[in-house]
């Protein structure tokens, strides 16, 4: 394999967000290892990323599994070698009264959304460390500042993905990996056609979010000559925060 051609996880690569990013870092050059829990979703989203880049791998994982991320991770790099960017973007959500979310509802969401990051950060530094280094991005959210009712366990993992970001920037400095996270607003994954202008209207860039607009991020953040920026948590919504401040 050219080691011109780098190689990035993609977690949660089935659809929405991961599936734009895994295709857009494919039509930029990079070789993309797609890892989503839904094995059918992950087949039909590989057969469209190996259209740009036939050299594409899927693997189907559960990121509550600590030894399925351990052998996802380490699968990648026996098929597709070294591996200089992961991207952390499995989550799921349940909007539940905190009067009836159940603890273990609540460990779901936790293992999910925010260990998985720390456990798939922790086994693809192992390899990056070992390369020359690498880039890390955390998916977060604007709910790590901002919440509705009933979000308390995504809330919690959004928060807790900031702070581990810039915790996990500090303890791999000395390897050359960068780590930052992006906190999304309002991200439309499914047909933009469908929204009202009033939707559009409530963001100061007068359109709701699309998924290109996050892997344009990612791509920025994956770029080696971007690595003065570490640690950091960027927020892509459309100006939504700040507008409720005007």
């Amino acid at each position: 394999m050219s080691k011109e051609l780098k190689v990035v996880i993609v977690t949660g690569a089935a659809k929405g967000i991961g599936k734009q990013i895994a295709l857009d870092f494919a039509r930029a050059g990079w070789i993309p290892s797609l890892i989503d829990f839904n094995a059918n979703e992950l087949e039909s989203t590989l057969a469209e990323v190996k259209e740009i880049q036939p050299q594409s791998t899927a693997i189907t994982c559960d990121v509550k599994d600590p030894q399925e991320i351990i052998k996802a991770v380490s699968e990648t790099h026996d098929r597709l070698g070294e591996i200089n960017c992961l991207i952390n973007n499995a989550g799921i959500s349940k909007w539940k009264s905190p009067y009836e979310l159940s603890v273990d509802e609540w460990d779901e969401i936790i293992q999910t959304n925010l260990r998985s990051v720390f456990l798939f950060s922790r086994e693809t530094a192992k390899y990056m460390s070992r390369s020359g280094g690498g880039s890390i991005i955390n998916m977060a959210s604007t709910r790590a500042f901002m919440s509705e009712p009933h979000s308390e366990a995504y809330a919690a993992t959004k928060g807790g993905i900031v702070a581990l970001t810039h915790a996990l920037a500090a303890s791999f400095t000395d390897d050359f990996i960068t780590v930052n996270s992006i906190s999304p607003g309002w991200i439309h994954t499914g047909e933009y056609t469908e929204l009202r202008e009033i939707d559009h209207e409530q963001h100061l860039s007068k359109r709701v979010g699309m998924p290109a607009d996050i892997s344009r991020a990612c791509l920025f953040l994956a770029q080696s000559d971007n690595n003065f920026i570490t640690g950091e948590n960027i927020t892509i919504d459309g100006g939504m925060t700040k507008k409720n401040d005007l």
